[in-house]
């Protein structure tokens, strides 16, 4: 087998050119094989939750697109983790459908929305690297699973209650261990690795390998991806450095003053040495849990020292 062709990562795809439809076949064979469902995307929207954010600019990747059934899919990209991920995607679906709801009209017309999360972090503690959430209700005595009436299947063109609600679909591509055992499978082994083999079948594949080749690209696009990855790269070590360091000057704090001081210190470290780099401090507040005028207090106090 020769060697395979250079491709450029899906979220550059989803930043540059998915975008275009005359690219929408790739986006339509992804979301075919993970949706189990013809789906036809008519037009990808406008999305404005992370304009001005130089840190989504760069981690954090999304495309809202509407599909033939006149239902919002959400596709979004994480790299960093975020320990409030799972409320976030929860604002986000939320936000989408209070967007679409049509003035005048009933709550029968409510959007559908389906959020699809392909995720670079560690996610929770489950052991499958894609998870499926909906909504159901369970009868607390009988156990039974409630249904829609005749009535209601003809008006909301349902069959269950289910599906009325928003679908959530986290992918772990970190918990994937490259065995591709079918045609989903393919489409996870692209995302991590950049590669499509030559025996994938998956739909959309042999279009995305066609025309996310990056040698393809105009000369000016190889540089914006070139320094698109470069400042990935940088994000991510930034980060790894920041908390490292954090760590390893709290453990060696605690050895000498007990077990609970050093994990306290730790925690300020890494506060400290995030807030340096720039990063915005209502984020170093999430993921440490300090409040914001203690991250400003030890601020202020390393600039005194």
């Amino acid at each position: 087998m020769g060697k395979q062709r250079k491709l450029i990562t899906f979220d550059w795809a989803i930043k540059r050119l998915l975008r275009n439809k005359a690219n929408f076949g790739i986006l339509e064979g992804f979301l075919n094989e993970l949706l189990t469902k013809n789906i036809t995307i008519l037009d990808v929207l406008e999305s404005q939750r992370y304009q001005g954010c130089r840190t989504h600019e760069f981690n954090c990747v999304d495309l809202k697109a509407c599909n033939s059934k006149e239902e919002i899919i959400i596709i979004e990209i994480q790299y960093d983790r975020e320990y409030d991920y799972l409320q976030r995607i929860f604002y986000g679906v939320s936000k989408a459908a209070i967007e679409h709801i049509v003035e005048n009209k009933s709550y029968a017309n409510i959007t559908k929305i389906i959020s699809i999360n392909i995720l670079y972090f560690y996610l929770g503690s489950g052991t499958d690297y894609i998870y499926k959430g909906t909504t159901r209700f369970i009868g607390l005595h009988n156990h039974d699973l409630l249904e829609l009436n005749k009535r209601q299947k003809q008006l909301f063109k349902k069959d269950t209650i289910e599906s009325l609600y928003p679908e959530y679909y986290l992918i772990r591509i970190n918990r994937f261990n490259d065995i591709a055992k079918d045609t989903l499978d393919e489409w996870i082994y692209f995302l991590k690795n950049e590669e499509i083999k030559e025996n994938f079948t998956a739909k959309g594949l042999k279009e995305a390998e066609e025309k996310l080749s990056f040698m393809k690209l105009p000369e000016d696009e190889q540089k914006a991806y070139e320094h698109y990855k470069e400042d990935l790269r940088y994000q991510a070590s930034m980060f790894e450095s920041s908390f490292g360091d954090g760590y390893y000057e709290g453990k060696a704090e605690g050895k000498a003053e007990g077990l609970a001081e050093g994990v306290n210190q730790t925690t300020k470290n890494i506060a400290l040495n995030l807030a340096q780099e720039g990063t915005p401090i209502e984020m170093i507040a999430k993921v440490t849990g300090l409040s914001a005028s203690d991250i400003k207090q030890l601020l202020q106090e390393s600039i005194k020292q």
